[in-house]
Formats: structure tokens, C-alpha cells, sequence
């Protein structure tokens, strides 16, 4: 089934993570993504390990897929001119270089608007371009730095990064979610627009819906969200293993503390009520933390799920592959790539009745697709075959084929 933004071609100058995983979930709508690389290709094709071809790491085979790829050499103008051809056509330019740098290669809003009035010219950047960080380079980690998170994953010691790429797939989601309301006002009145998706002030605005706290209504108000800053919210240590166990409600609380044998808790003033125990929500969680090794992790679950009370088990990043749910949703897949072989993708967890979407091509190799789409977008034979034999275009020779799908997959473990 087609996805619900087949139709809409969408022309992604992103690299790293941030923009890649934006335009993948685009594309895993049925959005028509081409990837405009240069001769060096995004460097996250040649992060971790590969399996056949170089350049076709993990990172580049997962943000990708259902991508073309037009490798270009950008700073040649005949390049530049063919590149164009390709945007006169297209609904929306989707780039993360620094806004300056897209001035330098000749395709900044006025230069791109000229070509196609109607684009929707969508950038994420580090910080608002006019602003005194914009001209500054921005990665997830100095995001994280900059917004808090390190400061926050710290605790009371050192600071320290999320053991992931917060900052790179939040804001991807936010860009993916800027690019969809640009395309939509572009549906309704044919009108395209400049918008700028800045990273920090993306993650100050994130982090704020819990932490700015008494600082919504005084000045000198306390910020930081006590229930989430509290030491002891974390995995409870069970008699042989670790779980979480997350009473919320006053019900919640009644039913976890009956359970572990000590009713008379709630009876106590700081702790009956939700605000009382907003105040004292440190010695709750430490309460928890004195309770929970008199029980299995096994043991704790089954209860707490009888008694509805919120529970799951700690688990690392392997054991996903053996989670009941995981296998039932099929999430993990098999799927055989067009150039790599047999490799494993998660599909996409969004559950759609009318339009699914589909992972229905595999993640292309450096300039795989740069003829096709040359000729799609007119540019003459001649001055494509003039592109390759200049270096302005990289083009696997011969060009690599494959089919609209790829397969056949099947589920991993299922």
C-alpha cells in the first residue's frame, strides 16, 4: 500500500543523523527522497562495520534506506547547474549544513526560490542563523552540553552525554514534523516557505515542559523537575535482577505498598496525597529501593501486573531481540539488500489502517541512482555523460540494478 506522502519529492542535502533520519521517515511514507551526496559520500556511510562494499556501514544502511542517492561535486559549476534541474521539480530541499555554508554553494533560499518558487526550503542548524551561535558547528554532543542534558545526566557529579544521540533523533523528529506543516500550507495554497529548525533552541524548548517548574511563575523560581531529578529514580534491585516499578497514582501507590506488606505508608500525611508526595518523592523512591529485593524480578512483574500497578524488567540491548511484544510486532527484520546481502532493519513502529507505508528499497550505494535521476529531471545525455567524465558526478559504472522492492524478509526470531 502507498504511503501517505507519495508524490511529494523531497530533495535531502542532510548528512550525519539529525537530517538522514528525518527524511527517512518521510520516505518511509512514501515521500520520493533523493540524497544529494558528494564524491566523499556522508560520512556515517563509513562508521562502523560493513559487509561487502565500503561505505555501506550500519548507521548509512538504517537512516537511508528508501533513499536515491545523487552524488554531485557541488563546487563545480556544471554540478550545481544539473543539481537545479532536480529542485525545479521537487516540493521540498531538506539540508543540516550551516545555512552559511548552503550561501557558498550557491544555493541559498533566494538562489533555490529563483529555480522553484513554490519550495518548501527547510534547514536544521545548530542555532538560529541570525542569532549570535549561527555561525558556530553544532553536534548532538555540544547540544547536549550547551541545553542541559549533560548537566542533568550528571546528577550531582559530573556531567556526562546520554549514552545516545538525543539531541540528533529529537531533533530529527522536530525537522521531520516542520517539513510535514511546510508541505501541508505548500498542498493547501501552492505557497512554499523558508524554514529553520535550530538545535539548540529545539532541546532548551524540550527540556523546559517538565524543568522550568516554579520558573513559569517567578523569576527566581527553583527549575528542575523534582520527581525526575530525584537519585533514587532508577532500576529497582530485586532479589535477582533489576526492574522498574513506577506506582504514579494514589491507587498505584496503596496497591505497591500493600503488596510489599507495608499498608500503613499511605496512612502517613506526607505520603497520602500526590502533591504531598511531590514534596517527598525522594524518601518514596527510597522506600521502593528498601522493598524491592524481597522479591524476583519475576515475582515483582506478575504481582504488580495483576495489581495494574506499572512494572517492566531491566533489559539490555540484546535481550530485545527475544522480547515477546518485539516478536509479535515482527520488528526486527531479515531483508536481503540489493548490494549487501542478507541484513537485519527494524520496520517502522507507526501503525497505519490506510496508508503503512513500506521499507520497499534498501539504503543506495555512492551516486547509485545519479543517471536516473539526471534523465528524470531532463538534463541531456551529453551533459550527464560530461558530468561523470569531468568528476562532477559519481556514478557506479555499470550502474548498479535492482527492482521497486526488495526482499524477501521475515522476522527476526519469529
Amino acid at each position: 500500500m502507498p504511503g501517505a506522502l507519495q508524490g511529494l519529492k523531497i530533495v535531502d542535502m542532510t548528512i550525519v543523523a539529525l537530517g538522514p533520519y528525518a527524511t527517512m521517515l518521510l520516505a518511509e511514507q512514501g515521500a520520493e527522497v533523493i540524497k544529494v551526496e558528494s564524491p566523499d559520500g556522508d560520512t556515517t556511510r563509513h562508521i562502523g562495520p560493513s559487509k561487502v562494499n565500503k561505505g555501506m556501514g550500519p548507521h548509512h544502511l538504517f537512516v537511508n534506506r528508501n533513499k536515491r542517492s545523487l552524488c554531485l561535486d557541488l563546487k563545480q559549476p556544471a554540478a550545481r547547474e544539473a543539481l537545479f534541474k532536480v529542485i525545479a521539480g521537487a516540493d521540498a530541499l531538506i539540508y543540516s549544513i550551516r545555512p552559511q555554508a548552503m550561501v557558498r554553494l550557491g544555493l541559498g533560499y533566494d538562489a533555490v526560490r529563483e529555480v522553484n518558487p513554490g519550495i518548501c526550503y527547510i534547514g536544521a542548524c545548530g542555532y538560529a542563523s541570525d542569532g549570535p551561535y549561527g555561525r558556530l558547528p553544532a553536534y548532538d554532543d555540544a547540544i547536549q552540553a550547551l541545553c542541559g542534558v549533560a548537566s542533568l545526566m550528571g546528577g550531582n557529579g559530573e556531567p556526562r552525554y546520554a549514552p545516545t544521540v538525543m539531541a540528533d533523533k529529537t531533533v530529527g523528529l522536530t525537522l521531520a514534523y516542520a517539513a510535514l506543516c511546510a508541505l501541508m500550507h505548500k498542498v493547501r495554497t501552492g505557497e512554499g516557505q523558508k524554514v529553520e529548525v535550530p538545535m539548540f533552541e529545539t532541546m532548551v524548548t524540550w527540556l523546559a515542559l517538565e524543568h522550568l517548574w516554579e520558573r513559569t511563575f517567578t523569576d527566581d523560581g527553583a527549575l528542575g523537575y523534582p520527581r525526575t531529578l530525584a537519585p533514587s529514580r532508577k532500576p529497582y534491585r530485586a532479589r535477582d535482577g533489576w526492574l522498574a516499578i513506577l506506582p504514579y497514582t494514589d491507587r498505584h501507590w496503596r496497591k505497591f505498598f500493600e503488596i510489599a506488606g507495608r499498608p500503613e505508608v499511605m496512612d502517613e500525611p506526607r505520603f497520602a496525597t500526590m502533591n504531598a508526595r511531590s514534596q517527598h518523592v525522594e524518601e518514596m523512591y527510597g522506600l521502593i529501593e528498601a522493598l524491592a529485593p524481597q522479591k524476583t524480578v519475576a515475582e515483582w512483574v506478575a504481582v504488580l501486573e495483576a495489581a495494574e500497578v506499572p512494572c517492566m524488567p531491566v533489559k539490555s540491548l540484546a535481550e530485545l531481540f527475544d522480547d515477546p511484544h518485539l516478536k509479535w510486532r515482527g520488528l526486527f527484520r531479515k531483508t536481503q539488500h540489493h548490494s549487501e546481502g542478507e541484513i537485519t532493519m527494524p520496520i517502522s513502529p507507526l501503525m497505519f489502517s490506510a496508508t503503512p507505508g513500506a521499507h520497499h528499497r534498501g539504503a543506495p550505494l555512492l551516486g547509485e541512482d545519479s543517471r536516473a535521476i539526471l534523465r528524470e529531471a531532463g538534463v541531456p545525455e551529453s551533459e550527464i555523460t560530461a558530468l561523470a567524465e569531468n568528476g562532477a558526478m559519481i556514478a557506479p559504472s555499470p550502474p548498479a540494478q535492482r527492482g521497486e522492492r526488495e526482499g524477501p524478509t521475515r522476522s527476526v526470531g519469529g
